[in-house]
């Protein structure tokens, strides 16, 4: 297959042109194109694109939407909670396809007679690199000054000592910066305990990818995220202090927080590998186009 779509979320674009399609990438001025992505894709001038050459759009927002060349079948990605259960989709009542993310998600938004289909996330496996060898917690979170309550930035004192990743994390204790995605996780893995503070956001992939390496994780009970945590891979509670506690025993047990970490690495490998996430993808494509 060829496949249009824009570079709006690298992680997750990461995991998908790993299909071993034709991934074609709007580049300025429509889209970002691959950003320094080292990705087997190509960036294209949208206006140069011929629709008789592409066979299927993955579209992420609803402004794309206008941007796909006429003749070319849409399927639409929504990666995002709604702000509140009863929130309407605003391609609610659309007769394409709308894929969600996480059975959370599909079950909050009201999409009205739209058909939808949920593909969990699946990630590229950056192998065991686990070391623990720091005595401290780590987290992933872009952006949380701007996004504050919603992802549990004011969370993150309480976890201290806590080294935070992500785009926008200079501004606050702790913070440690944006990292491309092979130092990001050699960096997390020397941390002994992943925390996953997100109060209303969709399943994290940064999450996923702390349990792939092989990290204990200790997460709010909220959205998704009570689907892949549970006691056996870290700690899973809506009540701060029993996760800071979990966070505090894992740290001052190694041998504990190692355990958990191989638990949660294969959780991982069996609900969120790459294999699944791809099949699933290829499925939905093809009966889209036909």
């Amino acid at each position: 297959m060829r496949i249009l779509l824009w570079h709006v979320h690298g992680s997750w674009t990461h995991a998908f042109v790993q299909g071993g399609h034709d991934y074609v990438v709007p580049g300025p001025p429509d889209g970002i194109g691959l950003a320094g992505r080292p990705w087997r894709a190509e960036e294209v001038h949208l206006s140069e694109v011929d629709p008789e050459s592409v066979d299927v759009a993955v579209v992420q927002r609803v402004e794309e939407l206008s941007q796909v060349p006429a003749g070319i079948p849409v399927v639409y990605l929504e990666h995002n909670t709604p702000r509140a259960p009863a929130e309407e989709h605003p391609l609610a009542d659309w007769d394409g396809v709308l894929v969600h993310v996480t059975h959370f998600n599909d079950l909050m938004w009201n999409c009205g007679s739209t058909r939808t289909v949920v593909i969990e996330h699946g990630v590229v496996d950056p192998g065991p690199l686990y070391t623990g060898e720091l005595a401290r917690a780590a987290s992933v979170i872009n952006e949380p000054v701007r996004r504050g309550r919603i992802v549990g930035a004011d969370l993150l004192p309480r976890f201290a000592p806590i080294d935070v990743f992500g785009m926008g994390t200079e501004q606050i204790p702790g913070g440690r910066g944006d990292h491309d995605l092979d130092s990001l996780h050699r960096e997390l893995a020397r941390c002994r305990v992943y925390v996953h503070p997100a109060r209303w956001t969709s399943l994290g992939l940064s999450l996923l990818e702390a349990m792939h390496i092989g990290m204990p994780v200790v997460a709010l009970a909220s959205t998704e995220a009570v689907r892949v945590v549970s006691a056996d891979v870290g700690a899973i509670s809506t009540n701060v202090e029993e996760l800071v506690g979990a966070t505090r025993e894992l740290i001052a047990d190694p041998a504990l927080a190692k355990e958990k970490g191989q638990r949660a690495r294969e959780f991982a490998l069996a609900h969120h590998g790459l294999d699944a996430f791809l099949r699933n993808w290829d499925v939905l494509l093809k009966e889209v186009i036909g």
